[in-house]
């Protein structure tokens, strides 16, 4: 009887070390953005806190950008992504000229990151102060598949504005001013912005954004904005607040993702918000009760266990059908 029981208890043993070398196998890679903005920065921290906090091991891989993770993670390319809503909106839709009218409708959402916001700089030996002096200028907007990138375009194109954008990475942006190959650089991301963290810290710049009429315009044309703003101070040489739109981001999935996987990246990362912030400031938005917004990204049903267990009621339009 003794054998039996002993016999049980190996097998048993065996499973379980079985199943923890298993869950110790689980490798995963993230989008995340080019090097000087937020995404690549926050793209690094995600990665290392699911890596120390949990059974997974997670590799945060440079890309343009948003638009190029919702493609790679809908063909499971990338297990997992960042996005913005209002690329979110245009892939699954189709709308998006990025989208060639395909709709990429294999992505789920796991969890809140921050908001994006809008802004842009000049060195003040140019003289541009305000987004309408740039008509008729060349303007950096970052990598084309970036949020940025995308749309820019689009708000020149909201106000009426001629604008050549010019796209690359968005750490190149400020050499290319510097040179003269771009009158001003457009940008968005968490803040602050890496880049323009450096920028503030080595040239003399303007920092600006677009009037009250600008904004209503915009919003106007591109609904999924909200009004935002970035406070003074955030830069040396901005010394007043400044109104902007924004987009929220959240990190996404193939809906194909384990249940159990899905739940483990959501709830690491939700539960370890000190160890997020620590790696960027913009993280301390990356919080449970700002998963409600969401309102059209179907959640990952993984994730949807999570906000279940900590009573989060989230918008019926992104509830799993």
């Amino acid at each position: 009887m003794g054998a039996v029981r002993f016999a049980v208890a190996f097998i048993a043993a065996t499973l379980l070390c079985a199943a923890t070398a298993s869950a110790q196998q689980v490798s995963l890679t993230l989008g995340t953005a080019s090097v000087g903005g937020t995404y690549y920065v926050y793209g690094e921290t995600v990665a290392k806190v699911l890596s120390e906090k949990s059974k997974l091991k997670v590799v945060a891989q440079q890309t343009q950008g948003p638009n190029q993770n919702i493609v790679m993670v809908d063909e499971k390319k990338l297990e997992l992504g960042m996005v913005t809503m209002g690329v979110a909106l245009q892939g699954l839709q189709g709308t998006g000229p990025w989208t060639k009218g395909r709709k990429y409708e294999n992505i789920r959402a796991l969890f809140p990151m921050y908001e994006m916001t809008l802004q842009c700089l000049a060195l003040k030996k140019t003289g541009i102060t305000s987004f309408a002096q740039l008509e008729g200028k060349t303007v950096g907007t970052g990598p084309k598949a970036g949020t940025p990138g995308t749309y820019f375009p689009l708000i020149f194109d909201a106000l009426g504005m001629k604008v050549m954008a010019r796209n690359g990475q968005s750490a190149d942006m400020g050499i290319q001013m510097g040179d003269g190959i771009v009158d001003a650089f457009c940008f968005g991301a968490g803040l602050p912005i890496p880049i323009f963290v450096e920028l503030d810290g080595s040239q003399q710049i303007n920092f600006f954004t677009w009037t009250d009429d600008e904004i209503a315009r915009i919003r106007k044309a591109l609904p999924e904005f909200s009004e935002s703003k970035i406070p003074k101070g955030l830069y040396k040489q901005q010394p007043d607040d400044q109104k902007t739109v924004g987009l929220f981001n959240f990190a996404i999935a193939n809906k194909e993702m384990g249940d159990d996987v899905a739940y483990l990246v959501t709830k690491t990362i939700l539960e370890n918000n000190s160890a997020m912030v620590k790696g960027h400031p913009a993280a301390k938005e990356t919080i449970a009760a700002n998963a409600v917004r969401n309102s059209f990204l179907t959640f990952h049903p993984g994730a949807v266990r999570y906000y279940k267990e900590k009573g989060i009621k989230l918008d019926p339009g992104a509830l799993p059908k």
